[in-house]
């Protein structure tokens, strides 16, 4: 008999993951990306801008500083708390909001333009969240997606964390939102194009155990994982972090330089 998935109860432990350390101290890295999509989105001054999933709101101050007005939401109200201090900093005018990207509360055809990076992909039910985004953009215009890979670096991060700690039964792992044919699924009947662009990001620490010592103190789903196991099975996690790390250095001893892909997506509203 089939088992139906408790969406609502895998939200809520993600909640918490996302909530525990501080995604900040990693956001703000990855501020390169949200820079990049808005232009891959060609967003125009005055636009309406939606930003969901926003995190500490990369995207968010990407899109304000090109004169959209901007709405930045999170189901985690703490991040938000760090986008609007990332807003006063720097004088940008944004509406922070707090809200579930499966259930956006905004009427039909709110915006001209809908962002996510690193953020709607991590949602349970990816089906409904593709809908919310496609319900909450106006025809013509357009939906911009920044999504790790399942074969790049963060995707095989998860992978490594999945084999020490399986996610519940049922749940799709997020990276499915970085392979295209998923995109044309989803965003393909209610869209004029659909446009991919395979991009790298570069994640620049000293060395793999500087890496492993800043994500399982502040990126949520590794500090939850660490924190979940029992000392031995921890070690064989940071020992196959480890060695994934060092695979992938691009510069070898002297630093640590890993390239992890993510596709960069534009979605034309039809």
């Amino acid at each position: 008999m089939e088992t139906s998935i408790d969406f609502n109860a895998i939200k809520s432990k993600q909640q918490s993951a996302w909530a525990s350390g501080d995604y900040a101290v990693i956001g703000t890295t990855l501020q390169i990306v949200g820079e990049s999509l808005v232009e891959a989105c060609d967003v125009c001054c005055d636009e309406r801008v939606l930003d969901a999933a926003a995190g500490n709101g990369n995207a968010s101050l990407a899109a304000a500083r090109r004169g959209c007005k901007v709405t930045s939401t999170d189901y985690v109200g703490s991040l938000l708390e760090r986008g609007a201090e990332r807003a006063r900093a720097d004088h940008l005018d944004v509406q922070f909001q707090v809200a579930d990207a499966e259930n956006l509360p905004f009427a039909d055809s709110s915006f001209d333009v809908v962002l996510s990076t690193f953020g709607v992909m991590f949602t349970p039910d990816q089906t409904k969240a593709a809908a919310e985004l496609l319900r909450v953009c106006r025809p013509g215009g357009r939906i911009g997606l920044a999504n790790w890979t399942p074969d790049g670096f963060i995707g095989q991060v998860f992978k490594t964390l999945g084999r020490h700690l399986p996610p519940p039964a049922g749940v799709q792992p997020p990276s499915r939102w970085g392979i295209a044919s998923n995109m044309e699924t989803w965003f393909g009947p209610s869209a004029t194009s659909i446009q991919v662009t395979p991009m790298m990001f570069n994640f620049r620490y000293r060395s793999a155990a500087h890496f492993i010592d800043v994500f399982r103190t502040w990126y949520g789903p590794v500090h939850k994982a660490f924190a979940a196991l029992p000392a031995e099975s921890a070690a064989a996690l940071e020992k196959d972090l480890t060695e994934l790390l060092n695979r992938m250095n691009r510069v070898g001893d002297r630093s640590l330089v890993v390239p992890s892909e993510y596709l960069e997506i534009v979605i034309t509203r039809s």
